[in-house]
């Protein structure tokens, strides 16, 4: 009973962090010069993309690591849910979007986990091209994938505490 009543607090402890990623993904950069599409699709697919990043450096700080990773992806999915009802979405259908949205989320990552593990820029341009950019790899592809190999970097290099707190240093796009 009492694990109930710490669980909000424990649940919401990501929020900070949630909301830095998607702050990040939200810049200019990518979707004036790289080309992501400014869509709802596009926004969600940058957002994964980080998410992916900073998942993979919470799995380095062991259990309590991946314990607030799973409260990141949580969150994630409490906004998407949100945003989806906002946006005019039914009751009835907010749960099957979700569900496909969750989908999309493991099998970007399935695609991207191994060129990030690898530190291959021609494997993740590919995920980044067919998933993100709908075309091709090329140059904005590859763009993206080098900034996403030097957040990795970047992140790597982050204190557990501060990512906690949702204070990031993210590299330029």
């Amino acid at each position: 009973m009492l694990q109930r009543l710490f669980r909000p607090a424990a649940r919401d402890a990501a929020r900070p962090l949630y909301d830095a990623v998607v702050a990040q993904a939200r810049q200019p950069v990518f979707y004036a010069e790289i080309g992501v599409p400014d869509t709802p699709e596009g926004r969600y697919d940058l957002i994964v993309l980080h998410v992916i990043l900073v998942l993979r450096r919470l799995r380095a700080e062991g259990e309590d690591g991946r314990r607030f990773g799973q409260h990141l992806f949580d969150t994630l999915f409490r906004d998407m849910d949100r945003s989806l009802r906002e946006m005019g979405v039914g009751d009835l259908i907010v749960p099957k979007r979700i569900r496909k949205m969750g989908e999309a989320f493991y099998g970007r990552a399935g695609r991207y986990e191994p060129a990030l593990e690898a530190r291959d820029e021609a494997a993740l341009a590919e995920g980044i091209a067919a998933n993100i950019l709908g075309r091709d790899p090329d140059a904005q592809a590859r763009r993206l994938a080098q900034y996403a190999l030097a957040a990795e970097a970047t992140l790597r290099d982050a204190a557990y505490d501060d990512l906690r707190r949702g204070e990031l240093a993210w590299p330029t796009a």
